[in-house]
């Protein structure tokens, strides 16, 4: 977990200075509203990035002067030309993170380094320019503390975090984006399933569909991997499932569900007792946070073998013909298997 720091400066005269400079933090220029406005009555029931907090995080890069001071401002539109790079060639990439409070009211993340580094693979990925992760993680928890009335007091709840990095040059060139800006903005957040966090979702299983393919961008957190699918989202929901199980290749590999990394707990065709989830290796699923989190615990545990490998639709409908599945399990929720 990471934790914030006890107090933040003021307001005060920054001087210019490179992101990739290891003092860009110190740089942060406030400009805190007086017009705050009332927060949800429930931050349990608040759904997935609907409200948002009174301020967000923004630093401004171009190839000619690098980058600038990192603000916190209040939470405003964007004016962009309409020849924008990321209009047109979805030249953007996001994170997402969550903040909670403890039981002693402090206010931690969760592994945020491994989202920074990420989001540095994915920046290389879309032609955006490097930055210090560390820094810029420093700059969102000044946000998070300027904004940390909007941190649920809630074990349902969090404070979400969304880091985005988006292409701004104006033109309609396929190229390299010569300016650019990456902020942060923030909501508060229930689950993300209507049945709840803990209640199990159904899921749609169709080899026709396919969210990402070796060699391509699946294991880049853009967001052009995640437009494609609302369509097929919206099948999965004609025919009364809450998510999508994604299948890859002639024979059905199990990929993801949903915008989640997919687990399954079964005993494996040798009689082991297993937790098995895709490899990294073809570059088709997203290398989650917690995803890793969950195999390096379980690792620790040594109560049954922990494996990333390759499973198919016919080892999973094999082993439930056979009884030997305990669970499928996405990286934040229980799945209906049956």
């Amino acid at each position: 977990m990471y934790s914030l720091p006890h107090t933040y400066p003021s307001s005060t005269n920054i001087k210019h200075v490179p992101f990739l400079s290891h003092k860009q933090a110190d740089d942060l220029v406030y400009d805190i509203t007086k017009d705050r406005k009332p927060k949800p009555a429930n931050m349990d029931e608040c759904k997935f990035g609907r409200e948002f907090t009174d301020h967000m995080l923004s630093i401004e890069w171009n190839k000619d002067e690098g980058w600038n001071r990192p603000v916190i401002q209040p939470l405003q539109n964007i004016s962009l030309h309409p020849a924008t790079a990321v209009f047109h060639y979805a030249t953007e990439l996001f994170e997402g993170m969550k903040a909670y409070r403890t039981p002693e009211n402090e206010i931690s993340f969760f592994r945020p380094q491994m989202n920074m580094d990420r989001m540095l693979r994915s920046a290389h990925r879309a032609c955006l320019p490097q930055f210090d992760g560390e820094e810029f993680l420093k700059c969102i928890a000044e946000l998070v503390r300027v904004e940390q009335e909007w941190v649920p007091n809630s074990r349902n709840a969090s404070l979400y975090m969304r880091p985005t990095f988006i292409g701004t040059e104006p033109t309609l060139g396929v190229d390299k984006s010569g300016s650019a800006l990456l902020y942060c903005i923030l909501c508060p957040v229930g689950s993300y399933f209507s049945t709840g966090t803990f209640e199990p979702v159904s899921l749609m299983a169709d080899p026709r569909y396919i969210r990402a393919s070796k060699g391509g961008f699946g294991a880049y957190k853009l967001g052009s991997n995640y437009g494609p699918t609302i369509r097929v989202q919206e099948e999965a929901a004609k025919k009364g499932c809450e998510q999508v199980l994604w299948l890859y290749g002639s024979d059905h590999k199990i990929t993801e569900v949903g915008t989640m990394n997919m687990f399954i707990h079964w005993y494996n065709e040798d009689g082991e007792k297993e937790l098995a989830t895709m490899g990294l290796d073809e570059g088709i699923v997203l290398p989650g946070i917690t995803r890793q989190s969950i195999l390096d615990i379980t690792r620790e545990w040594g109560d049954f073998k922990v494996t990333e490998r390759t499973i198919t639709m016919s080892d999973l409908t094999k082993a439930l013909n056979e009884n030997r599945v305990s669970e499928l399990t996405s990286s934040k929720h229980r799945i209906i298997c049956g």
